[in-house]
Formats: structure tokens, C-alpha cells, sequence
């Protein structure tokens, strides 16, 4: 039996290229990556492969790949999107990654659930070609759901897959997917939407403002772990090349103890409940946290954010503490015009 190695982003559109091409009697194996940007929804990995095996039949394996993305997402050959998104360079990213693992799975060929002109960075024509050639994958890719508008990969000619049964959909439009869909019995599947936080509109500026120094970082696991704070919580610059991230839940703040980092100071209320603080240096003099103008800004962000007193911000006590220090001190809660300045 033949068997294809397909990249799997959990969407209806991977859903269907997998399903297209087990409907002519071959062998999928879905690839999902995960980085700190996407595939935030698999969790537990048993339980995702087996979600998707229940609901669509799809084999799937999970593969952490965040820390090879780091070089990708430092030096984007293609140039960034909108936001910060490297879209071209991430797709050679993952269909490089995936044709070196095409051999250890006995994969004949690739395949994604790619739609052409559906995204405007990536799924353009040129961009696609571009794509396949710089991944070192040409006549490897089969896009299933817009085969019959491409020329005929080598999988095609070699009679591996049947051409003819193969789609031609193009454009932005969902409707043929929702008709195939039903047609294979799909039902229950995701609402299209982008899927990776680097386009995020909102984090964009966050991402420019803080990517230089997390890259000045030394250590590659400590720029993935990074990442993953930009993502939590709420930022702010209280001085140059300096971080402060303040959870807005009980969720967050166990996620800033999780990615406490050594050399980072933990801020916290002592006199009434508040959000945990991380100030961390991305190059920034950090000195002794505990002491001067820093401190004051720090604990004053973090009060804005603890329990009103009367209905409005307070002074309260702030602990500060490090791996080297720890101090506690009674400080006033920034203004709103401070806050503005200082968040990212």
C-alpha cells in the first residue's frame, strides 16, 4: 500500500487532504507540528491522536519541533507578513523537516491541505512554487484539494495517486469544503480562522518589541521558554531592555512560575491579593530590582492590577525577590497615563 506523509494543521482543509487521499486507498500519516505560535489546542499528545482518530480517522503524530523553528523565525529568507509572521519560510520549514522524515515513516510522497489563492502570503502561485523548490520537495508535493490546477507531481505521473480524483478548489471560499465534508461524513471540525498567533494583529507589535533581546538570548531553550511568556499574562517595558509580564488569572500566574527563569525577580502583593509579576532582563541593567526607581515602577505596575481599596488603586505592599535578593516595600500604584506609556 502507498503511503503519504501529510502535514496537518487540525483544520478542515488538512482534514479533507488526508481524507481525499484515503478515499483512493492510501495510507495517511498526518504530521502535526507544534511550536509556541500554533497547535496550542493538542495538549496531551494520546489524547489529541486519539480525538483524531475518533472523529476523522486520521492517524496522526505529534512532533515538538519549536526549537529548530527559532532559526526560522530569527532570519526569515521570504521577509515577515503583516504581523510577524514568516509564512513562506515556515512552510519550507515544515516541508523540509517533513521530506527528511519520509524515509523513518515509508512514505512515498507529501501532501498538505494547501488551497490555492486562500491565503494571500503563502498560497499565492508563485509562492507556492517557491515553496516546493526551496524545500527540496519538487514532484514530492501533492496538494490534494487543488491538484488539477497544478502540474502533475511525480507521485501523479508515476500512477501512485489517481490525477482525476484529485480537486481543483482555488479562492477564499468555503463552501466546496463544507459540501465534501458532509459527503465523508465530517462534521464536527474547527471554524476557520488563522491558527497561529504570529499573525495576530495584537501581538504583532509585542513580538517586534521583545524578539531582539529573547534572541540575544544564549540559550535556545531559554528563547522557546520565552516565547511562551510573551504569549501570557500582560506586558510591559518599565526601562530599556527590561521585561515585566503580569498574569491576569490564576491560569497565567502558574504559567509565570512555570517559566520563571533564573536571574528573573518574582514580584508579589503582601497586603491584599494581586496578579504574580516576572521582570526579566532581555539586555537590559536589571542592578538590584529591589531597590530604586525600578522597583517603584514594577511594584506600581502590579498594583494597578491588585484588589481595588474603595473602588480604586492603592498603595500596598510588594514583595520582590530573586535567586540573590529579596526585598519588601510599600509602594503607590502607577496612573493610567504611566501604565499607557509603559505596556507593550
Amino acid at each position: 500500500m502507498t503511503r503519504a506523509l501529510a502535514l496537518f494543521s487540525g483544520g478542515l482543509d488538512s482534514i479533507l487532504a488526508c481524507r481525499v487521499l484515503m478515499a483512493q486507498g492510501i495510507d495517511v500519516v498526518a504530521l502535526r507540528f507544534i511550536t509556541p505560535f500554533f497547535a496550542a489546542d493538542v495538549g496531551d499528545a494520546e489524547r489529541y491522536q486519539a480525538e483524531m482518530r475518533a472523529k476523522y480517522g486520521i492517524g496522526v503524530q505529534v512532533r515538538d519541533v519549536s526549537r529548530e523553528f527559532m532559526a526560522v523565525l530569527r532570519h526569515p529568507a521570504h521577509g515577515f507578513g503583516h504581523n510577524f509572521n514568516p509564512c513562506i519560510d515556515c512552510r519550507i520549514f515544515m516541508l523540509r523537516t517533513a521530506r527528511a522524515l519520509l524515509a523513518e515513516y515509508g512514505a512515498a510522497f507529501l501532501a498538505t491541505g494547501e488551497v490555492l489563492g486562500q491565503r494571500p502570503m503563502s498560497q499565492r502561485r508563485d509562492a507556492m512554487g517557491i515553496i516546493e523548490r526551496d524545500s527540496g520537495c519538487g514532484g514530492l508535493l501533492v496538494r490534494p484539494l487543488c491538484a488539477q490546477l497544478l502540474p502533475a507531481t511525480r507521485a501523479e505521473q508515476e500512477g501512485l495517486v489517481d490525477r482525476l480524483r484529485l480537486l481543483r478548489l482555488s479562492g477564499r471560499g468555503r463552501a466546496e469544503q463544507k459540501r465534501l465534508a458532509a459527503l465523508f461524513g465530517i462534521r464536527d471540525y474547527p471554524a476557520p480562522a488563522g491558527g497561529c498567533l504570529l499573525t495576530d494583529v495584537n501581538l504583532g507589535p509585542r513580538f517586534r518589541r521583545f524578539a531582539p533581546g529573547i534572541f540575544g538570548l544564549p540559550d535556545v531553550a531559554a528563547q522557546v521558554d520565552s516565547f511562551r511568556l510573551l504569549l501570557t499574562g500582560r506586558h510591559f517595558e518599565p526601562a530599556p531592555g527590561l521585561w515585566l509580564v503580569l498574569g491576569r488569572n490564576q491560569q497565567d500566574n502558574e504559567r509565570l512560575l512555570a517559566l520563571r527563569a533564573p536571574g528573573d525577580w518574582l514580584l508579589t502583593t503582601v497586603d491584599r491579593p494581586g496578579p504574580l509579576g516576572l521582570l526579566r532582563s532581555l539586555g537590559g541593567e536589571m542592578g538590584a530590582a529591589g531597590n530604586g526607581g525600578l522597583a517603584g515602577i514594577a511594584a506600581g505596575l502590579l498594583l494597578r492590577y491588585a484588589r481595588k481599596v474603595d473602588g480604586r488603586a492603592a498603595p500596598g505592599v510588594v514583595r520582590l525577590e530573586s535567586e540573590t535578593g529579596l526585598r519588601e516595600g510599600r509602594f503607590a500604584p502607577l496612573g493610567e497615563a504611566a501604565l499607557e506609556a509603559l505596556m507593550v
